[in-house]
């Protein structure tokens, strides 16, 4: 091991919890800071096109959706046994399972872009589109399609970065496409009157500039691993290694697409203004769970590297502060949304309907999102140590096996106001389960370093 690897291995396994897991959350912020201000700022420049344009944004962002949970299948998987082996001091396979993931993820989101491109029409119905929404989806969804190679692949880079403890190069990826992205919408849609196709093209432009970026810190040697056509194995036991260790992201990730189809499609009853309502109410919420959710995934490389290296109490221990940070943060934003809640909703969309229906969604979401940082940090633990069985079940609750039945019940039984807190009582629901699962992995982890 080199002296370059063997101080990032040192830096992993020997610095405090806290400042390190501070250290590698601050960039993973700032870029999802970034790239939700940027989600916030595309929702609010399409709204000003009318409320079928912007219930078009929440119809793409369910497709955006599917490609971002390949993209995380192959980033959180490959990640995940990447950083234990780093941690192993295994440096060779490291790099082919880096390799091997990045270029999966190539594959996978050309795939899934040639599906998209040949059965578009029913895609966008399926996705929960109104017929007076869709002619907009379609638009804006046929760039999106047009660059889901370089998104899955840029997704999955960004995650391998985080697991090697070099969140900052990723987030150099990140922050520069959505600044682009933000600057490019207003200029496309508005200057060059080319309505919502300029919010399309402006995201595609962004995204492909974002994987250039992200790619070229692992080709000019900025990352531990390295990436190269050589490394990669396309052996199916190592394929499916990578991806059965990602799969909870996967099927978090594509329960998340799910769940905006099942909710848009109900929400549609009533109207293109509470699709677009809810849509401004998901952009929001995850806005503010961001914050939490970044220092999530700089937990993430500390508990993969540290279970690698067999160093079991320091676990324990980034795993206490990691859920003490993340719920400190949450109730400052939980807070502060529930006191300006309908003056949010107005910045999107200045629409009578659409604020009513949002603010009692957006007040119902954020008390309940107090919860989310114990099941997230939970969920974590058990993908970045390799517990696929238990972290899949735990992934698919929230959005699977507790949100979309409910959305079903309770739109029969309460009509819209039953939409409107399906995912509030689903978080609860998860965060009962997450509480089993902690208890069952802290139970079996031994207590002696190295045993």
């Amino acid at each position: 091991m080199n002296q370059s690897n063997q101080t990032q291995y040192e830096k992993m396994t020997g610095t405090p919890v806290l400042p390190l897991i501070a250290g590698l959350s601050v960039p993973t912020i700032l870029s999802m800071l970034v790239t939700n201000i940027y989600n916030l700022a595309d929702t609010a420049f399409v709204g000003q096109l009318g409320n079928s344009a912007s219930g078009a944004v929440g119809i793409v962002f369910g497709y955006m959706s599917i490609i971002q949970a390949a993209g995380f299948m192959f980033g959180q998987g490959g990640g995940s046994i990447m950083a234990r082996r780093l941690g192993a001091r295994d440096l060779e396979s490291a790099q082919k399972v880096a390799s091997t993931a990045v270029f999966g993820s190539l594959l996978s989101g050309a795939l899934i872009g040639l599906l998209s491109l040949l059965f578009l029409d029913p895609l966008i119905m399926g996705l929960g589109s109104t017929e007076t929404i869709a002619p907009y989806a379609k638009t804006y969804i046929s760039f999106i399609i047009a660059s889901a190679p370089m998104m899955t692949a840029g997704f999955t880079m960004n995650n391998l970065l985080r697991y090697d403890g070099k969140a900052s190069l990723g987030m150099i990826g990140l922050m520069t496409g959505a600044i682009m992205n933000m600057v490019g919408d207003p200029i496309l849609i508005f200057g060059c009157r080319m309505g919502i196709a300029g919010a399309g093209l402006s995201t595609a432009i962004s995204q492909i500039l974002s994987f250039g970026i992200l790619l070229s810190m692992f080709l000019r040697g900025r990352t531990t691993v390295r990436l190269s056509w050589k490394s990669a194995s396309f052996r199916p036991s190592e394929v499916w290694d990578i991806c059965a260790t990602g799969f909870p992201s996967m099927i978090r990730q594509a329960l998340n697409s799910i769940a905006t189809i099942v909710l848009n499609t109900h929400a549609a009853v009533y109207g293109d203004a509470a699709v677009a309502a809810m849509s401004i109410v998901s952009r929001i919420s995850f806005f503010v769970f961001s914050i939490a959710l970044g220092i999530g995934q700089g937990y993430q490389p500390v508990s993969a590297f540290n279970y690698g290296a067999k160093k079991y109490s320091r676990l324990r221990q980034a795993f206490r502060v990691t859920v003490i940070l993340a719920e400190s943060v949450m109730v400052i934003g939980a807070a502060l949304v529930l006191l300006f809640s309908g003056r949010l909703i107005v910045i999107f969309r200045d629409d009578a309907q659409v604020i009513e229906i949002g603010t009692r969604a957006l007040r119902l979401q954020m008390m309940a999102m107090l919860f989310l940082p114990f099941s997230m940090a939970v969920e974590m633990t058990l993908q970045s140590t390799g517990k696929r069985l238990a972290a899949s079940l735990l992934s698919s609750m929230r959005s699977g096996l507790f949100f979309i039945p409910l959305v079903l019940i309770l739109a029969q039984l309460r009509g819209l106001a039953g939409i409107q807190e399906a995912q509030p009582l689903a978080y609860l629901l998860s965060t009962a389960s997450a509480l089993f699962f902690m208890k069952a992995f802290f139970a079996k982890l031994p207590r002696e370093d190295g045993a």
